[in-house]
């Protein structure tokens, strides 16, 4: 006879059937996001699985937990000289511009018969943050990219408008429950909350590139374990003084990504595969929530459609092309962003606050919301690339390089690190061997990636166009040698 089935071979199952769908995704053309959920539907009540979970409380500690992580990878891997140029128009877009979503979403459901004005403005705020991942994973499995500041502006807008919707959400509820809060008190509720994240999440990402310099470990390994604690207590003392704890987290990270550590790359490679085990562990947990049954049904199918058509053609471009009146992007850049206003996991997790709070159409709420989220990934997400074509501002997306050699800021390395360098056929190295170029002391080509070739560069060894360069050396002179390498061509290196 059987025993009962095996928690660790479960989730052992489940994990696979993830990474499975997520290598999918690539040649279907399906975020991997929805697949992930599908996994969670399949293993839930409704499905083969048969799995009877139904824990909202649960669901949102688990949702709380991953957020923080996925935040703060975000921002780890967001380079300050990249997002500097478009860092107000993105705090206006990711604060200004989730609240008047929230605001104009609130209108037509307000006159619906089933909400009150405070359900509508719940309503509103659960669906007013945006999906970074969802975004750029749909544009890179088309290999798809935009041109210009949009990527940073979208990236840095995506990342950093969560808290905002957290906030409202929040302050709904408050609304909902405690309906005699004066307007005032709320205000300066959030004035804190915001101002107490921001400052945490820097004062906590300066303290730990300072930690960590002076911290040596002995055993490389245990650095990853940092990295989680620095994550988990930048939240929970953020949390504590009453500030956002996503903001913190968020901000840390863009601190630490701009500052120079031990095995910093170690750690923003192993925090880039933990927010991806946390997106994984997130959307199975919330796949598993749901009850396909329910949500399948017309009463939440058709308020889904409204919703959604709102948001798409109403609320999201108002406060869009509202927020960027004053920016320098044209108008087919604003088309575009407001577009690109994927919903993903953070209004499902929302949704679970009103089931935890046991509002009396929670549960509607919440399978509307999910059929929101997946009409948004799949008409949103499937002419993503096209509309990007068609207003003519998409470009051509490199493909990353995968280097034979790897460095990391260690102990002995210095000062040292790699650069990443394309040579185009306007180049003025292009033709010339290596020998003649006359780099100064301390920096060198350390590998030559042609077509799908590598090689180790010699004396003779002479450039060709569309050859990618690995430099190598002191961060204080390879700035020349780039500009050198570049001259006449537009540099499309990056720092690796």
């Amino acid at each position: 006879m059987l025993q009962a089935i095996n928690p660790f071979l479960v989730t052992g199952l489940l994990f696979f059937m993830s990474l499975v769908a997520g290598a999918l995704s690539e040649k279907i053309k399906v975020p991997a996001l929805i697949l992930f959920l599908g996994i969670g539907m399949l293993a839930g009540v409704d499905g083969p699985g048969g799995l009877n979970f139904s824990d909202a409380n649960a669901a949102n500690s688990v949702g709380t937990f991953a957020l923080a992580f996925i935040l703060f990878a975000g921002g780890f891997q967001t380079k300050w000289s990249d997002i500097k140029p478009i860092v107000t128009q993105g705090v206006v877009l990711s604060t200004l511009g989730v609240l008047l979503t929230a605001v104009v979403m609130a209108i037509p459901i307000a006159f619906l018969p089933m909400f009150t004005y405070k359900d509508a403005f719940l309503l509103g705020a659960i669906v007013s943050s945006t999906d970074a991942a969802a975004v750029f994973s749909i544009l890179r499995t088309q290999k798809v990219g935009v041109r210009g500041a949009l990527k940073p502006l979208l990236e840095f807008e995506s990342g950093s408008n969560d808290p905002m919707a957290v906030f409202l959400t929040i302050t709904a509820m408050t609304w909902l429950t405690s309906p005699d809060v004066p307007v005032d008190e709320l205000a300066v509720n959030f004035v804190v909350q915001m101002v107490a994240g921001g400052v945490m999440g820097y004062l906590m990402g300066k303290f730990s590139c300072w930690a960590i310099q002076r911290l040596h470990v002995v055993n490389e390994a245990l650095y990853p374990v940092w990295g989680i604690s620095i994550v988990m207590a930048t939240f929970g003392i953020t949390e504590t003084v009453y500030g956002n704890g996503y903001l913190a987290v968020y901000v840390c990270g863009i601190v630490m990504g701009g500052g120079d550590f031990l095995y910093k790359y170690s750690l923003q490679r192993f925090h880039d595969g933990f927010a991806w085990l946390m997106q994984i562990i997130m959307f199975l947990v919330l796949g598993l929530l749901v009850t396909p049954s329910e949500v399948v049904n017309f009463p939440v199918m058709s308020m889904g459609l409204l919703i959604s058509f709102c948001l798409m053609f109403i609320a999201r471009p108002v406060a869009v092309f509202a927020g960027m009146i004053f920016s320098r992007f044209n108008w087919r850049e604003k088309l575009f962003v407001a577009w690109t206003g994927l919903r993903g996991a953070v209004p499902i997790i929302l949704a679970t606050y009103p089931l935890t709070a046991g509002h009396p159409q929670a549960k509607y709420m919440f399978n509307v919301i999910f059929f929101v989220v997946l009409t948004s990934v799949m008409i949103q997400g499937k002419t993503l690339a096209w509309f990007a074509k068609f207003l003519g501002i998409d470009e051509a997306v490199r493909e990353a390089k995968t280097w034979t050699l790897n460095f990391d800021i260690t102990p002995a390395s210095g000062t040292d690190e790699t650069y990443e360098l394309d040579l185009t056929d306007e180049s003025a190295v292009v033709g010339k061997a290596v020998k003649d170029l006359r780099f100064p002391d301390g920096v060198t080509i350390l590998l030559i990636n042609r077509g799908d070739k590598y090689m180790i560069p010699k004396g003779g060894t002479v450039l060709e166009q569309d050859d990618t360069l690995l430099l190598f050396g002191d961060r204080a002179k390879l700035p020349d040698v780039v500009k050198k390498l570049s001259e006449r061509a537009e540099n499309d290196g990056k720092e690796s």
